[in-house]
């Protein structure tokens, strides 16, 4: 299996402010009744870290590229401790008629970080259910959720989490969409003379026939994020196929700007797939790829 990249697109929404002005990035988009939905990480723009406190906003598209954005966040900042100082990192799951979002919560006074969960009859009725994943010793600060269901009817939750100024790959396992939460080994590693040789974290899944493709994030130890794939049997119990080099790559940076090209979600349309990421952790695009088998 391989990927052909032939389009690639930037993302626009309309919205007022404060939004128009935030950076807008992670477009995590999925198909639900004829539409596509999004939910976007907002982060304020300020010269003081501590203010860029990060809120999660909800819209809608007829073409993938546009997106209506509501006024108000769907998911803001507090008032628990866990996600007091941010909101990060959507993504959502469909599931037998309820809508569930696993976030990054963030406190800043703990420099900590938790996998949270936000549960509803749909995005605009979302309600906190709390801690999904805390940070522990051996798995620091998880975030970067995604989450499938494989063949056995048992889910997955994947994430990024930190490790001796690393990031790595984790992987959970429940009975139930909203958990609890086994932690067990990772799905795969970093590959020591390759493009993904330091970094690893989460990325969209998408079933392609008895396949389960996962367009993951890698880096060197500088930084510089690539979007890779790797494929597993339908279980994720084992690895079939993996890429030999990244699939996006980023333009060079501009001014200050960061070496980054970040997978956020996927859509998939017959043997097309749109690819949702963040560049440079401002801007959001659409990359399409056409299966080459």
């Amino acid at each position: 299996m391989n990927f052909e990249l032939f389009d690639d697109e930037a993302i626009e929404t309309r919205s007022g402010e404060p939004l128009a002005s935030f950076y807008q990035l992670s477009p995590f988009v999925w198909r639900q009744d004829g539409a596509l939905h999004a939910m976007i990480r907002a982060v304020p723009r300020d010269e003081n870290p501590a203010k860029k406190i990060a809120r999660i906003y909800y819209g809608v598209s007829r073409d993938g590229l546009v997106f209506e954005m509501d006024a108000q966040p769907a998911i803001a900042p507090g008032p628990g401790e866990d996600d007091r100082d941010g909101c990060e990192d959507p993504t959502v799951a469909v599931f037998g008629g309820n809508t569930y979002v696993y976030y990054t919560g963030w406190n800043q006074a703990r420099l900590r970080g938790a996998l949270m969960l936000a549960g509803g009859s749909d995005v605009r009725h979302l309600q906190k259910r709390g801690v999904a994943l805390a940070s522990q010793p051996g798995c620091l600060n998880p975030k970067e959720a995604e989450i499938a269901l494989a063949h056995d009817k048992r889910w997955h939750l994947f994430f990024e989490y930190a490790a001796e100024d690393q990031s790595r790959m984790g992987r959970a396992r429940s009975e139930h969409i909203e958990g609890p939460w086994q932690v067990g080994n990772p799905p795969f590693e970093r590959r020591e003379t390759s493009w993904d040789s330091w970094h690893l974290s989460t990325g969209p899944v998408v079933t392609i026939g008895d396949r389960a493709v996962m367009f993951y994030n890698g880096a060197t130890e500088s930084a510089k994020w690539r979007i890779g794939w790797i494929c597993f049997d339908r279980d994720y119990g084992s690895v079939v196929d993996r890429c030999a080099g990244p699939i996006v790559t980023p333009p060079h940076p501009k001014g200050d700007e960061t070496d980054i090209a970040f997978a956020a979600s996927a859509v998939s349309d017959g043997e097309l797939i749109h690819l949702y990421y963040s560049v440079a952790d401002q801007y959001m695009r659409r990359a399409t790829l056409r299966v080459r088998r």
